[in-house]
């Protein structure tokens, strides 16, 4: 069973939907059981970080998330949620990455939206996948460079977009609206 974590933030169906074209069938729960109990577990999110991490606080996820054993996928603010601090409202995430979460630079163009591509490939949540390809981000927020990073994007300063740490892994670009080559990376993790 793949889970999809509720606390709140949106594009939650897009990545339902993402997965039901590759022929996955996933639900989407807050349940402590249902969320330990998956096979895999996405943890997807387009938000802000402080009432993100207060609904999961609330409803006791922030424990729960971070004793996952099975392989788990952060995307957008689910990877920013993955890290130590953002500075989005200072904000204490659930620290399985250890780096920080930044806003771009006032002289950046925020969000930073649209297609761009990653560089530095370090997993096989990359195979099949040419590094000229481009992926969709929607994101005003990043997580510094640190040894976790696997994959790189740079957007005025170069920046994590896809960090791995034992079981968890996570993307700051959308892999569910990246069209085919996103579809790839979602099937690669589902493989795990």
């Amino acid at each position: 069973m793949i889970a999809i974590v509720k606390y709140n933030a949106g594009n939650i169906r897009s990545v339902q939907n993402a997965l039901t074209r590759l022929g996955y069938e996933s639900i989407i729960t807050d349940d402590v059981s249902e969320l330990l109990n998956a096979d895999k577990v996405i943890f997807p999110g387009v938000g802000e970080a402080s009432s993100a991490m207060n609904y999961l606080t609330k409803k006791g996820l922030d424990k729960v998330l971070v004793t996952i054993e099975k392989p788990m996928l952060g995307i957008c603010l689910g990877l920013q949620l993955m890290c130590k601090h953002s500075e989005e409202a200072d904000t204490t995430c659930l620290g399985v990455f250890d780096t920080n979460v930044k806003k771009f630079p006032a002289t950046a163009k925020v969000p930073h939206m649209g297609w761009n591509s990653f560089t530095d490939t370090k997993s096989s949540l990359f195979k099949g996948i040419e590094l000229d390809n481009d992926v969709y981000y929607v994101h005003s927020y990043y997580a510094e460079v640190n040894e976790q990073t696997i994959a790189s994007c740079n957007y005025i300063l170069p920046f994590g977009t896809t960090l791995q740490k034992n079981n968890f892994y996570a993307t700051q670009f959308h892999p569910e609206k990246s069209a085919d080559v996103g579809e790839q990376i979602l099937k690669n993790f589902l493989e795990l």
